[in-house]
């Protein structure tokens, strides 16, 4: 080993304080200032230290020059594995490079025409009476929304009960708590593993309906496939793509329409800003959905979406299993151990955002542009060959819900509420939702 290259006994180990959960972004940031971009966490619940990269120059490693080191499969399957199964997100080498070829003609920006109309439909049956109840839940209600268009765009469920039913399984899946002084172990395994057959059992049922009537979604995508040898996929390989898209098609959407509603609530000159860009491109009927020539062109409301998932990204940190020695940083990390790249701490550097923890989108505009000054500065959706392939989806969706909530609706946060970004090491959501009053406003006529 070089002497300018210290052993990965030398890495910094930092504890998990107790409180990271409310200041994980912040946190992480200090300690790459403090440490340098490679540093280890020690996390108190099992021992364990993963090694943490954070900062454009270790997303640029593990996203793109050194990702031949990483393994998705080894970093995100025991997170999210034994609950969903494997899909693209969770797939390395050739394995990955199929699928994510086959599914890509789905989630090219294109093809966003296609769902836009489903996206409408789903934002103004779900918004329509906003006003007329007393408060509603921005994260409970952005939940509702992207899962029912992730169900209907993706794999063809149309909103209803059915869709109401396999939303709740996946929040026991993915977000349910059990208290130990009132359920047993076995009784919390029982509950999950019922959740989890009669989610599979509703998918399979589609699958099956899928073989016999193909269709050209993404479901129906994944049915017609063959391989070299001109073998379909099975059930078990689809369902885990199903899975994954439909937990990733929704879930960071969600938080990231939250906080951008929310933060455009809570800062009027910027909405002014917002609902001007909004007029001048897509007219003051809310009535009318705006095209996907519209959306694109929605650069004020999209820097706000890139600041909103700059400050309170849904994902933490991307975790992976490294598979071949490296070094960066200085260090040397062999084989063997668990590696994160750390979206939020490095949207929190102040040598790469000024004033960070600021709500400030136009720092996305130019001649600022802090994002493009180094490259793999901002990355809520990942980067490089593997960046999210639902980014242009997400990105549109939310887009469109927000054109269409601002158009339609004043947004008031309800007082007395604490508005907190909680993080497990891996994600992030509102805790206790974000609570706001939604008053209609009123409708301009053109020309008037």
């Amino acid at each position: 080993m070089s002497a300018a290259i210290k052993p990965f006994e030398s890495i910094p180990v930092v504890p998990l304080p107790a409180d990271y959960e409310c200041e994980l972004p912040g946190w992480i940031a200090q300690q790459a200032l403090a440490h340098g971009p490679i540093f280890r966490v020690a996390y108190p619940w099992s021992g364990v230290a993963p090694v943490y990269l954070v900062g454009p120059e270790a997303n640029r490693f593990v996203l793109h020059t050194g990702r031949a080191h990483f393994s998705h499969e080894q970093g995100w399957t025991p997170i999210i594995g034994p609950m969903l199964g494997q899909g693209v997100l969770n797939m390395d080498g050739v394995e990955h490079d199929r699928s994510r070829k086959l599914m890509n003609p789905g989630f090219t920006i294109a093809y966003m025409s296609r769902y836009l109309p489903i996206m409408a439909r789903v934002i103004v049956d779900r918004t329509a009476d906003w006003a007329a109840r007393r408060e509603v839940d921005l994260f409970a209600e952005m939940r509702r929304i992207t899962f029912d268009i992730a169900a209907e765009a993706l794999i063809g469920f149309r909103a209803g009960a059915e869709v109401d039913r396999m939303r709740q399984l996946f929040m026991t899946l993915l977000h349910q708590d059990f208290d130990p002084a009132t359920t047993t172990r076995d009784e919390m395994i029982a509950s999950f593993g019922a959740a989890r057959r009669e989610l599979f059992m509703a998918l399979l049922q589609r699958i099956a309906e899928r073989r016999a009537h193909p269709t050209d979604d993404i479901l129906g995508m994944l049915v017609g496939a063959r391989d070299e040898a001109g073998n379909a996929l099975g059930d078990e390989a689809i369902l885990g793509h199903v899975n994954i898209l439909l937990v990733a098609g929704h879930e960071t959407s969600t938080t990231m329409a939250s906080w951008l509603l929310y933060l455009l609530a809570t800062h009027p000159d910027y909405l002014a800003r917002v609902r001007a860009e909004l007029a001048a491109l897509g007219g003051p009927d809310c009535d009318a959905p705006l095209g996907l020539d519209a959306i694109k062109a929605l650069r004020i409301l999209g820097n706000a979406l890139s600041e909103a998932g700059r400050l309170w990204s849904p994902v933490a940190s991307g975790p992976r299993g490294v598979v071949s020695d490296f070094a960066f940083g200085g260090y040397h990390v062999p084989a063997g151990v668990q590696a994160r790249y750390s979206i939020v701490g490095g949207h929190w550097l102040p040598t790469i955002f000024a004033n960070p923890e600021r709500f400030d989108p136009d720092r996305f505009a130019a001649p600022r542009e802090e994002d493009k000054k180094v490259p793999y500065a901002l990355v809520p959706f990942g980067g490089g060959p593997r960046i999210c392939i639902g980014v242009n989806f997400a990105q549109v969706e939310i887009k469109a819900l927000a054109a269409h909530v601002l158009r339609a609706y004043d947004l008031e946060p309800a007082p007395d509420q604490a508005i907190a970004q909680l993080y497990t090491p891996t994600i992030g959501s509102p805790s206790g939702g974000i609570r706001v009053r939604a008053r209609e406003r009123a409708r301009e006529m053109a020309g008037g």
